[in-house]
């Protein structure tokens, strides 16, 4: 374990108490690479040349054009979450799922997939769906747990539907494309959105009463009228979905243009709504520079943390660590996603991003583990992080807007068995890296043995080339002259050998096999 010296575990383990005990985790970071970089320069382990590199990676973090990507989406899902579409989107599918037992979840749990799609924060997506569907089906007999457990596990959707921030991030820190990461994560997020649907089907067939349908009175009928209402919701939002999304996959923009025409989308559906105000906008603007700060801020601290830990020869202290689990890919993957589950109880997904993921995408690399499909895993596993206690963003947003009926204990409770899905499909990724890299775009497979290269003027099975005139000298090849394949520069060649006499009888190629003959 200290092959490479004390200090890389002293500056894992000091980073680790310094979180614990309640420091800003940016400053941590970059109080911790800094302090012991002084100690490393003052016992020789520790070059002051690495640090003279700290400005330009800073440099670089402030003008890096994909994390502008982040201030967009964010700022799309700040004026989302205060149009209107979600009330809208929500009303109506649950009016339109009403009639069967479990109908409201149906609802919550679709248009939590929407909402991900066109937000990509989990702090919309819970907040919103909380104050309009948590009442409702407390009022007409849902089980507090279950209510309170579907709707946060339905807001961390977002964390895997893309344009998750998420991914972004990942992607960022990894070296992969945004894009690639987006198509990636179609699968598991799917899948996620069917293992939803699925427990919902269960308990409907096998528990009811956890779930009653809505009265008549309340659903209304089933009418065009219904219908139509459904469908003024989902239509703009799928129309924002391909502004985003459709032209990342399609190569129109890059991840960041695509962040600004979400941002312009966002505003034309809550100008459509007839709540584009500018407190409206200065709230979102306002949000968005709180989250952006904190990113960079952050991004800034652990660059300043992973310059020292690998100019002490960190990243060869953890690639000797975890190269030698058993297992290979597999028995790696099950536990680095241990490893960040335990993390996600004290750490946000930014910091694991920032700090973890650095550190153990060297290790994946070397054992052949395809990035993109190592990023999507982290992914879908660090939306455990805003589900399970102490620190479940999700459940505090949650507590914040449930009335006082509601017991912090049913949230807690609620949310277990979602969290047991999500780990389901961490080990359904794992065990099936088909539903991550099936939609990659990995173009034409090429079989390098059936490659032929033919040139004109070349014929025959062997290479040749037509022979001078006279017969003598070097092979010519019209407009290029190759100098004598018999003699050394600055030598006169060799007198040409006479033609044949029969001219259907050109003379012999030259046997290139063999080296020339120097006279």
């Amino acid at each position: 374990m200290f092959d490479f010296g004390i200090i890389p575990p002293a500056m894992f383990l000091g980073m680790v108490i310094f979180m614990l005990y309640g420091f800003p985790v940016a400053f941590s970071l970059a109080a911790v690479g800094l302090f012991f970089g002084i100690i490393g320069i003052a016992t020789g382990h520790f070059s002051e040349a690495f640090l003279q590199a700290l400005p330009l990676r800073v440099f670089g973090i402030v003008s890096n054009d994909l994390l502008l990507a982040i201030p967009f989406f964010t700022f799309m899902g700040a004026i989302l979450e205060r149009c209107g579409l979600a009330e809208d989107l929500l009303e109506g599918t649950g009016k339109l799922f009403g009639a069967v037992p479990g109908g409201l979840a149906y609802a919550v749990i679709l248009v939590g997939a929407v909402l991900g799609a066109i937000t990509g924060t989990v702090a919309a997506s819970v907040i919103t769906m909380g104050v309009i569907s948590l009442p409702i089906m407390l009022r007409y007999g849902y089980n507090p747990r279950l209510a309170t457990g579907v709707i946060a596990a339905s807001g961390t959707i977002t964390q895997v539907i893309p344009p998750s921030l998420v991914l972004v991030v990942l992607a960022d820190q990894l070296g992969r494309s945004v894009g690639d990461m987006y198509l990636g994560a179609i699968g598991p997020s799917v899948l996620q959105v069917a293992i939803f649907l699925g427990f919902i089907l269960f308990l409907s067939i096998f528990r009811p009463g956890l779930m009653p349908p809505l009265p008549k009175e309340v659903r209304g009928e089933f009418n065009w009228g219904l219908l139509m209402k459904v469908l003024a919701g989902m239509v703009p939002s799928v129309v924002l979905i391909f502004l985003v999304l459709g032209t990342i996959f399609m190569g129109l923009a890059t991840p960041t243009e695509a962040g600004a025409l979400g941002g312009v989308g966002a505003m034309v559906l809550a100008a459509l709504h007839r709540r584009l105000t500018w407190p409206l906008v200065r709230e979102a603007m306002t949000s968005t520079m709180h989250i952006t700060s904190m990113v960079v801020m952050i991004l800034i601290g652990s660059t300043c943390f992973s310059l020292v830990f690998q100019g002490m020869d960190g990243s060869r202290w953890i690639e000797h660590m975890l190269s030698g689990i058993p297992g290979g890919q597999v028995g790696f993957l099950i536990f680095v996603n241990v490893f960040i589950f335990v993390l996600a109880f004290f750490l946000d997904f930014f910091e694991i991003a920032f700090i973890v993921i650095p550190m153990l995408a060297p290790v994946a690399s070397a054992l052949g583990i395809d990035l993109i499909w190592f990023g999507v895993l982290i992914c879908v596993n660090m939306q455990t992080s805003f589900m399970h206690p102490p620190f479940g963003f999700a459940l505090f947003y949650l507590r914040s807007i449930a009335s006082r009926d509601v017991k912090s204990r049913d949230i807690y409770m609620g949310a277990i068995p979602w969290v047991v899905m999500q780990l389901i499909l961490v080990a359904v990724v794992i065990f099936w890296p088909q539903s991550v890299t099936y939609w990659l775009n990995k173009g034409p497979a090429v079989d390098l043995n059936t490659i032929k290269i033919e040139i004109p003027g070349f014929g025959g099975n062997q290479l040749s080339l037509p022979p001078a005139p006279g017969g003598g000298g070097s092979p010519q090849i019209p407009g290029l002259t190759l100098p004598p394949l018999n003699g050394l520069p600055g030598q006169q060649p060799a007198p040409a050998t006479p033609a044949p006499a029969n001219p259907a009888q050109p003379a012999p190629p030259p046997d290139l096999s063999q080296p020339p003959k120097i006279n």
